[in-house]
C-alpha cells in the first residue's frame, strides 16, 4: 500500500483518479481548493482536505508523511475560460512550484505533473488537417497564451527538480479529456460536454438550433476518462523522463463531434456558427508514436462509445436539474 496525495482531487480527472487509487488498495489524501460540497466526486475512504495549494505552507501540509504526489491542480476550463482568464491560469504556477519544493523537502518518491497539449507551438496548429503533434513540437516555444505558458514552464521545473535534486518526476500532456462526472455548464466545460448539454437542452425545450463556436471545421482529439486514468498511472510508474502525449489519435472536426452527439440523441438541429466566440487553434491532434514505443499502449476507447456514456450521464443531470427547478418530486405526476 502506498500513501498518495492527489492535488486537484475535487476536479473531474482528480475525482476519478482518487477512486481508482483507493480501489487498488492505496491510502489516498485528496486535496482541493473548493469546498467539499463542490467537488465533482468525494471518496469517503480518502483523507479529504480543503487547502489552497497556491500557498507554500499548505503544500507542506498536503504532502508531509506521504510517498507520492499526483499534481492535477490548476485553475482551468475549456477554451472560453482560458482565453478570458490568462492571469488566473498563470497563477497556477504557484501550485506546482510549492508542491515541488514540499516534495523535495518531505522526501516524496515520485511526482506526476498534469500538463496540456496547450504547450504546443501555435504555428504548428493552423491546419485543420493537423497530422498530429509530436512531443518535440513544443519547441521553439509558442504556447497557448496564459494557460499553455504556465504548463510549459511547470514542465521545465519538473525536469530541473529531477536533474538538480533527484526528485523522480513524470509529465503527461493531456489532450481534451471527457467523460461522466465532469463540468458540463457554467463556462468551464469543454466541447464534448458543452455540445452534449446544448443538444439535450434543445430536446427539452423544443429548440431547433445549436450554437457552435467557430466555423465547426476546427479539429481536435478527445480522450475518454478511463484511458486517461490508465495513462496517468502507466506514465507515473514508468522510466519515461520526458513529457509524453496522453491523448487519443482519433481526430474529428467540431462539426463531426456534433454529428455524433445528434446521432446519439436521435435528432438533428440547425447550426448557428458564432465566429466571434473563443475557438482556439485550427487543428490539434495527439501523435502517439512515443507512448506506443514506451508503453506498448495508447488511448483507444472510440469517441462514439465514450460520448454515448458521457451524453447519458449529462442527460441525467440536466433532466434532474430541470425537474428540480419545476418543483418536481416522486409524488408528482
Amino acid at each position: 500500500m502506498k500513501k498518495i496525495v492527489v492535488a486537484g482531487a475535487g476536479g473531474f480527472i482528480g475525482g476519478h483518479l482518487v477512486k481508482e487509487l483507493i480501489k487498488k488498495g492505496n491510502s489516498v489524501r485528496a486535496v482541493d481548493l473548493k469546498p467539499l460540497n463542490e467537488w465533482y466526486q468525494v471518496s469517503g475512504d480518502a483523507d479529504n482536505l480543503v487547502l489552497d495549494l497556491r500557498l507554500r505552507e499548505n503544500c507542506y501540509k498536503a504532502v508531509n508523511g506521504y510517498n507520492e504526489v499526483f499534481n492535477l491542480a490548476a485553475d482551468m476550463g475549456g477554451m472560453g475560460f482560458i482565453e478570458n482568464n490568462k492571469a488566473a491560469c498563470m497563477i497556477s504556477v504557484l501550485i506546482n512550484t510549492h508542491l515541488l519544493l514540499a516534495s523535495k523537502d518531505c522526501g516524496i518518491d515520485r511526482f506526476f505533473y498534469a500538463s496540456s497539449a496547450c504547450v504546443y507551438n501555435g504555428e504548428k496548429q493552423t491546419d485543420p488537417h493537423n497530422p498530429g503533434l509530436i512531443e518535440s513540437d513544443a519547441y521553439p516555444a509558442l504556447a497557448e497564451d496564459g494557460y499553455g505558458w504556465e504548463k510549459l514552464f511547470s514542465e521545465r521545473m519538473c525536469r530541473h527538480f529531477r536533474e538538480d535534486f533527484g526528485l523522480t518526476t513524470r509529465v503527461a500532456r493531456f489532450h481534451n479529456v471527457y467523460g461522466p462526472c465532469g463540468t458540463f455548464d457554467g463556462g468551464r466545460e469543454k466541447a464534448p460536454a458543452a455540445i452534449s448539454r446544448k443538444v439535450i437542452e434543445a430536446g427539452i425545450t423544443g429548440k431547433k438550433e445549436i450554437v457552435i463556436w467557430g466555423d465547426g471545421l476546427q479539429t481536435r482529439s478527445f480522450m475518454y476518462i478511463d484511458d486517461c486514468i490508465k495513462g496517468i498511472q502507466d506514465i507515473m510508474y514508468s522510466n519515461i523522463e520526458e513529457p509524453l502525449n496522453l491523448g487519443s489519435s482519433e481526430m474529428v472536426s467540431i462539426n463531426q463531434l456534433v454529428d455524433i452527439v445528434e446521432d446519439i440523441a436521435g435528432y438533428k438541429l440547425n447550426r448557428i456558427y458564432d465566429l466571434k466566440a473563443p475557438k482556439g487553434v485550427r487543428g490539434r491532434n495527439s501523435e502517439n508514436t512515443l507512448i506506443k514505443k514506451y508503453l506498448g499502449w495508447e488511448p483507444s476507447i472510440p469517441l462514439r462509445k465514450g460520448m454515448k456514456k458521457t451524453y447519458n450521464w449529462i442527460s441525467e443531470q440536466v433532466v434532474d436539474e430541470s425537474r428540480r427547478k419545476k418543483g418536481y418530486n416522486k409524488f408528482n405526476k
